[in-house]
């Protein structure tokens, strides 16, 4: 169960924004405007509401509120992540591509056009439907990224994309990754991290019986990564780690506090 109350949220967001002035990003001016508007912030506590317990939730749960929207246009982080690996999967040889975490196909069905054979798994049933009817040609199955449903040495590329974020320990599943890749294999993972360095925010949706819960987000280092893959033998042939326009402060962007009505 985690708290969650809007002060608290936009506080902590003035919270970094003077902290980045201290480190000398911003000067003097800017420093007593975020001063000026925690005030703001403060003196409205009575008029921003309540705070609330949210649950977390499994991914299975969790995808199934998000399941018919995912892909839809808008989502900014498939629109930044999808291109690379793109990039990436469009120079190795068609063969046996496991999808693992497939969530609606977006992935298995670049890689179908490539000519490639497509499994797909998923832990989310309502996502596996949506892969099913975006791959006619796929193989879709029910799983666990811990324990995937495919032989060992069965597939020739494994991707994994925006996922290992729900998976606090790494190690296990690529584990599972370098059992079923045959050797010479290739893994192409993508994930996404958050604004604040190590500190992880959890993704909280409106759940289809009602209420709120939160998928645990667990932001793991690119070193996370390389001391869970080398002892298994994987080698890393390439890493991309691009980044968003700095989203926390916009000089261009209205106050907030003057868009409050007075």
């Amino acid at each position: 169960m985690i708290y969650q109350h809007p002060l608290a949220y936009l506080a902590g967001l003035e919270g970094i924004a003077l902290l980045r002035a201290f480190a000398g990003d911003y000067d003097r001016g800017f420093t007593h405007a975020r001063l000026a508007e925690v005030q703001a912030l403060l003196d409205l506590a009575g008029q921003i509401g309540d705070g609330a317990d949210i649950p977390p939730v499994t991914t299975a749960e969790g995808y199934r509120t998000w399941a018919e929207t995912y892909d839809h246009p808008g989502n900014r982080l498939i629109d930044f992540e999808q291109p690379i690996v793109r990039q990436i999967l469009g120079r190795l040889p068609p063969g046996t591509a496991l999808d693992a975490a497939c969530g609606t196909g977006r992935h298995a069905e670049y890689l179908a056009s490539l000519g490639h054979r497509v499994i797909g798994v998923d832990s989310s049933a309502d996502m596996l439907e949506i892969a099913r009817a975006k791959v006619p040609g796929g193989e879709f199955r029910e799983g666990d990224l811990h324990d995937l449903p495919v032989p060992d040495q069965h597939a020739d590329i494994v991707v994994c994309a925006l996922a290992l974020t729900h998976i606090p320990d790494l190690a296990p599943v690529l584990a599972e990754f370098a059992r079923v890749l045959r050797p010479g294999g290739h893994l192409v993972t993508s994930d996404s991290r958050g604004l604040l360095g190590s500190l992880s925010a959890p993704i909280v949706m409106a759940l289809p019986g009602g209420g709120l819960g939160y998928l645990p987000h667990y932001n793991h280092l690119t070193s996370d990564y390389l001391a869970a893959a080398l002892p298994l033998g994987l080698q890393v042939r390439q890493c991309e780690e691009p980044r968003l326009r700095d989203p926390v402060i916009d000089q261009n962007e209205t106050p907030w506090t003057d868009a409050i009505p007075a």
